[in-house]
């Protein structure tokens, strides 16, 4: 994907091992809950600037879990957790880049990492 594209999701489901997401592509992501929770970029879990994490990880119940989601225009999904968080805007694009199946993983250990 060039980053021109943003991915738009053929199908997002929520299931008990995590967010499920198919692509126009045919790949299909599966995301832990915590894994996404833990990577929420809002004002609250990374502050405003300079974006320094601000989200203590252990404050994060190791079963938080997706209970709702919801598209953000034509280019994010946002979720409400059990935690009770909402404020998460996750871009598809991001989504799609942070995809932990072991061959898009794989694809990027082999790039170099964008700087911040």
């Amino acid at each position: 994907m060039t980053q021109q594209q943003t991915p738009v999701p053929k199908n997002v489901r929520i299931v008990p091992e995590g967010i499920a997401i198919t692509w126009p592509d045919g790949h299909h992501s599966l995301y832990p809950h915590r894994f996404l929770r833990l990577r929420c970029a809002c004002a609250t879990c990374v502050g405003e600037w300079p974006h320094a994490k601000r989200l203590d990880e252990s404050t994060v119940p190791e079963d938080v879990q997706a209970l709702d989601s919801m598209p953000i225009g034509s280019y994010a999904l946002q979720f409400l957790w059990s935690d009770l968080h909402s404020t998460g805007i996750y871009p598809y694009n991001v989504l799609r880049e942070a995809c932990p199946c072991p061959e898009c993983a794989g694809k990027r250990s082999d790039q170099p990492r964008p700087l911040r």
